[in-house]
């Protein structure tokens, strides 16, 4: 048997604290995303605003090299992982699970999120791939684009 080898060269990824010079890399790797994925479901008017919002408890970003965001994740209320995207370019590294198993360690254990609920988006398949335990579903307190209820999935890690 022949084993193929990638001619991508995977390079070790940082995970820090988001610096507020890290914002407007933040908002391009998030546009990257909305892009691909709708995500977020509505754009924000801010996205500065959105991704650095005062209820945050902390924020942080994934790098591969210097000067470049291949991820982003915020927790708030002590244990509710928010503001989750991964960069198009930096997908199939394990760039959202390090980030995530960072946010534990960081929180101490028991984390919560919700998504959006669409069970075969590639959101759901990675968080129940990885561990996390859906719980139940509800609508959420805002709006989709056209004003339409949004039903969120629930889960715990």
């Amino acid at each position: 048997m022949i084993a193929r080898v990638s001619n991508l060269t995977i390079r070790p990824l940082t995970i820090r604290a988001r610096r507020s010079e890290d914002l407007h890399q933040c908002v391009a790797a998030l546009r990257e995303v909305r892009l691909a994925d709708g995500y977020p479901m509505k754009w924000p008017s801010d996205p500065r605003a959105w991704l650095d919002r005062p209820q945050l408890d902390q924020a942080w970003v994934a790098q591969s090299s210097p000067g470049v965001i291949d991820g982003h994740v915020a927790v708030q209320n002590g244990r509710e992982v928010t503001r989750l995207f991964v960069a198009p370019a930096a997908r199939r590294r394990k760039v959202g699970s390090a980030l995530l198993d960072h946010v534990s360690v960081w929180a101490g254990g028991r984390l919560i999120l919700n998504v959006i609920d669409k069970p075969d988006s590639a959101a759901v398949a990675f968080y129940e791939a990885t561990g996390w335990r859906y719980t139940h579903t509800t609508t959420a307190g805002w709006s989709g684009p056209r004003g339409e209820a949004v039903r969120l999935r629930h889960y715990v890690r």
